[in-house]
């Protein structure tokens, strides 16, 4: 260690570090908080003082954390943390509160909720700016990390630190242009159809997919696509047709034709995730809070009815 007082490490410091290890960049580190690249790069060369370590080097056209930035990641949120509890303890005042919230979500989840929470946060919280990443299946380590401070996701990790609350229930429709073909209304017309169907890269199959699988039901598929952004283009103009959550109607697949299922389909639960350290901190039970607010509006404008509002 370099013998420099240690007290000279602050919360801005530490957010560049983190913010140089999620991007991997100075210039998008740089854009994430708002400063110059000079301002990175400054702060940078404080804490290789401080650590005696480089930290970051260069790496082709872009640069790779040292084991001992990665090895610095999770204190630096600990700490980042902690300087957040200490600053909000006691009442949060959300007019005051100056900050970016990560939330890790996928595309139906982030279109369906996340527009409205910014807009109906921003109200009380002008100065609020959300940071959006893909959830994936979301480990108990994302959360454990401090990567985000939120996650919405069909798939909770079984982690007795991670605390969940149910959101809403989703329901499987079957997806069709109504131009190109008919409703499959019976087995016989949808297992003679061919189908669209999405097979994430860090997800895999969807649920739906191993429940057909269990019936026995085989069907023909003319293409997969890695996410439900690439299924629209297909269905446009042909006779395919695709089962997938309700909810895309209101986002991705707006427009299209859709008809249940001709068999039973057991519910999609939506869940919001938080790491329990985070369950008496006022600015995040606040922001809990922002979203299920949302989550009744979303449902309803998107034109299905909300459960019973949402529900732990």
């Amino acid at each position: 260690m370099s013998g420099i007082d240690h007290s000279h490490i602050d919360g801005r410091l530490l957010q560049v570090l983190l913010a140089v290890l999620d991007e991997r960049s100075v210039t998008r580190a740089a854009a994430r908080l708002e400063v110059t690249q000079s301002a990175v790069s400054h702060q940078l060369e404080r804490l290789r003082a401080i650590t005696g370590d480089a930290l970051f080097v260069k790496s082709g056209r872009g640069i790779v954390p040292t084991a001992r930035a990665e090895a610095l990641a999770g204190p630096a949120r600990r700490l980042l943390d902690g300087l957040r509890a200490f600053a909000e303890s006691g009442n949060f005042d959300p007019a005051a509160f100056e900050g970016t919230v990560t939330i890790a979500a996928n595309d139906l989840q982030r279109d369906l909720l996340l527009p409205l929470l910014l807009h109906h946060a921003r109200v009380r919280a002008p100065r609020l700016a959300l940071r959006i990443v893909p959830s994936g299946v979301p480990s108990a380590d994302l959360l454990r990390s401090g990567e985000c401070q939120l996650a919405i996701t069909p798939r909770p990790p079984d982690a007795a630190d991670v605390v969940q609350r149910r959101l809403f229930d989703d329901r499987y429709l079957v997806y069709y242009d109504a131009a190109a073909r008919d409703a499959p209304q019976t087995l016989d017309a949808y297992l003679a159809a061919e189908h669209v169907a999405v097979h994430h890269e860090t997800r895999g199959r969807l649920d739906i997919d191993r429940v057909i699988d269990e019936r026995g039901l085989s069907r023909r598929f003319a293409v997969t696509v890695a996410g439900f952004s690439g299924v629209a283009p297909f269905l446009r103009g042909t006779p395919f047709v695709a089962t997938l959550p309700g909810l895309l109607r209101a986002s991705l697949l707006r427009g299209f034709a859709t008809v249940a299922p001709p068999f039973a389909t057991p519910p999609m639960p939506m869940f919001m995730l938080w790491h329990q350290r985070h369950q008496a901190e006022p600015m995040h039970q606040w922001l809990r809070g922002e979203l299920l607010a949302v989550v009744a509006p979303a449902l309803a404008a998107a034109e299905l009815p909300a459960p019973g509002g949402a529900r732990g």
